[in-house]
């Protein structure tokens, strides 16, 4: 528990990956990575650094669409950048196989235009834009995706049209960190101007045991001096890594940063930051190392929130904590007039795998222990129709319905190991007469999951525990699915009813029930 007037991190306990935050008046505003998922660029607003909700998403869906109409995981949107200028936000990201696009929008909440490609090629990630009050002009750095480019572990540097559509020239290599001796995959820079100098925040030595570093020069194409701000120490916290500095009103500074925790993905820490040394280099966490308690920012508490999991579909909506796997389609969700989300069992020849679906509904796996649960009904009488609930990863488990040859519908259980390209049955399936049946998967420590179903006698538990995994570079997701075997016609629909996640149940002890 956290002591009064203290925080304890992380602040966001899921996979909000590659933070980057900015403060308009007396608003914070967060946005992360969403890769390949629809609708993208995550919106979260705070009034106090800790207590996070979800506002909605700057992306509708991924350009171009067809490319997007089926799961691209690892792909998409990389790493985007917000900042407030002109009266507007805007976002720019890198889509690692296209390009550095941006949206922009008069309030977060939209409208936000249409991406807008700013430089066009392979490997450019990470953007991040600066419009300078003391000179006018405006830049843009970037970092660079090895595997699309054959280059990384230096920064790009550009002069930027003001109105943000394009780049004013070819770029210059503003950090090689190829020659500072121990740094490797430099990347994710944010870029801000302070007390005189250019400072980009980046960091290095890899998501998962690197370090969060600081350079400095007096004028952008530079030359830059480097230091380490924050790394791991004695901590638990494993590789601090990219996010952004923001400031209160009050004059406040503090940095929002990621750290990859496996199948739950890379959940956010809030670090205090100062600027008040001899030498002028910040100072983030406690003397370079991670915090897990502090002293709350001074700015008024407010309710404790954090970004909605649960939900009852009202009218066949579902909240902004859902994503599709792909670009979305009108015939995957059917509205109505009650609660419940009906979802078509849509016919498709992936039906064997719930990886390769596009209409798949997905939100982030809590980073914690925790219950979740739905009630699921299958309305459909096509042979091999199912719909369930799912842990995906790069290694898959699903628990749920399908209709069988016989007419009748059977609780199934089934599971795809990562190199595995189809289902295995987890558990003999189960007969379930009403056509109904409650699903619960309890995640425990280490994301291990246990599933469970209760048909109309209670919850019973199904087959073995399954360890989540994440994909590439996303965490592990909840998802809610409906199919049909390929060329199945008036497959039907699955109504999803009542999603929940609670806290996880008491762990049993050896030799009880």
């Amino acid at each position: 528990m956290n002591g009064p007037g203290t925080y304890r991190n992380p602040v966001l306990n899921a996979d909000w990956s590659d933070p980057d935050v900015v403060r308009v008046g007396d608003d914070f505003y967060l946005t992360a990575s969403s890769f390949g998922r629809a609708p993208g660029l995550p919106l979260l607003h705070s009034r106090n650094l800790v207590d996070w909700t979800l506002a909605g998403h700057a992306l509708d869906r991924l350009e171009p669409a067809e490319t997007f109409a089926r799961p691209r995981h690892d792909r998409g949107v990389w790493a985007p950048s917000l900042r407030h200028h002109a009266d507007r936000f805007w976002i720019f990201w890198g889509d690692p196989d296209q390009g550095i696009f941006q949206v922009n929008a008069p309030q977060i909440t939209g409208p936000w235009t249409r991406p807008h490609l700013v430089k066009e090629g392979k490997g450019l990630i990470d953007p991040c834009p600066l419009w300078d009050a003391e000179s006018g002009e405006a830049y843009l750095v970037h970092a660079w995706a090895k595997s699309r480019s054959g280059v990384k572990n230096r920064l790009t540097g550009h002069r930027m049209r003001p109105d943000g559509t394009g780049l004013l020239d070819e770029g210059t290599v503003i950090v090689d960190a190829d020659r500072i001796p121990g740094w490797f995959t430099l990347e994710g820079p944010k870029l801000y101007r302070h007390d005189g100098w250019f400072w980009i925040l980046a960091p290095a030595g890899g998501v998962e045991t690197g370090w969060q570093g600081a350079f400095r020069s007096r004028g952008f194409f530079g030359p830059y001096e480097e230091r380490v701000v924050l790394e791991q120490k004695d901590t638990d916290v494993n590789g601090p890594h990219q996010g952004g500095w923001v400031r209160t009103a009050a004059g406040e500074d503090w940095f929002l940063h990621f750290q990859q925790r496996g199948a739950y993905g890379r959940v956010v820490h809030l670090q205090p930051m100062r600027w008040d040394t001899p030498d002028g280099w910040p100072v983030i966490g406690d003397e370079g190392a991670p915090v897990t308690e502090h002293r709350r920012p001074a700015l008024p508490p407010g309710p404790p929130a954090a970004p909605a999991t649960d939900d009852d579909f009202p009218g066949g909506r579902f909240g902004p904590q859902w994503s599709w796997t792909a670009n979305p389609q009108d015939r995957w969700t059917l509205p109505h007039g009650a609660d419940g989300l009906r979802l078509a069992c849509v016919p498709s020849a992936d039906a064997h795998d719930p990886r390769a679906l596009p209409n798949v509904l997905t939100q982030r796996l809590p980073g914690a222990p925790a219950t979740v649960e739905v009630e699921l009904r299958l309305d459909s009488g096509v042979p091999g129709a199912r719909a369930g609930l799912a842990v995906l990863g790069d290694a898959f488990c699903w628990i749920g319905l399908q209709r069988g040859a016989d007419g009748g519908t059977y609780l199934v259980h089934r599971f795809g190991e990562a190199v595995a390209p189809a289902e295995r049955d987890a558990a003999h399936a189960r007969p379930a007469p009403a056509g109904r049946a409650r699903l619960r998967v309890e995640i425990g420590p280490h994301a291990r999951c246990r599933f469970h179903y209760d048909t109309g006698n209670g919850f019973r538990p199904s087959g073995q525990v399954f360890a989540a995994t994440p994909w590439r570079w996303v965490g592990a997701l909840l998802g809610l699915f409906a199919v049909a075997p390929a060329g199945a016609p008036a497959a039907g629909t699955a109504e999803f009813t009542r999603f929940r996640v609670g806290a996880a149940p008491p762990r049993r002890q050896r030799g009880t029930p």
